[in-house]
Order: C-alpha cells, then structure tokens, then sequence
C-alpha cells in the first residue's frame, strides 16, 4: 500500500469535505436528537459509496484516458467551477 498516497488523499478529500453541504446536512440530522451513531454509520457508508464510485470510474476512464490528461482535465473542470461561483458571487 502506498501510504504517501493515502495521506495525500486523505487531506484532499478531508479539507474539500470541510463545511460542504454533506457535512451541514449530517450535522442536521445529529442535532434532531435521534441515534448519533445511525447517522454517522449513514454519512460514513454514502462517503464510502460515492469513493467507490469515484475510484471505479477513475479507473474505467484511466484505460481510456492517459492519466496525466485525466488529471489536467479535473484540474481545469476545478479551475472552472471556481470561476463561475466567483462570477455567481458577484453578480448577486
């Protein structure tokens, strides 16, 4: 196992996961006052199932795809969402 890898991954998706709306909408769910751990297990399981998701469809498009473009293009599809919410800011 690579484990620079997995420290890498594990600060990118922790930061990006920081005070998104995931995390807002399991911070409602535990503040209804019902069982915390049903919650947690239920955000933990959909964290674990979009990853999956993610790291099947990495590698189905990394046969097709060369990795190195693979990256440049989610680097430019973030560089453009950043740039449309700045505009969207603005403009509001």
């Amino acid at each position: 196992m690579d484990w620079k890898l997995v420290g890498t991954t594990f600060l990118a998706v922790f930061v990006a996961e920081l005070g998104d709306k995931t995390q807002l909408a399991t911070l409602s769910f535990a503040s209804s006052g019902q069982s915390r751990l049903s919650v947690f297990v239920g955000s933990a399981l959909a964290l674990v199932a979009t990853s999956a998701i993610a790291v099947v469809a990495g590698e189905a498009l990394s046969r097709v795809i060369a990795p190195l473009t693979l990256q440049r293009l989610a680097g430019v599809a973030f560089l453009v969402i950043g740039v449309w919410v700045l505009v969207a800011t603005f403009k509001s």
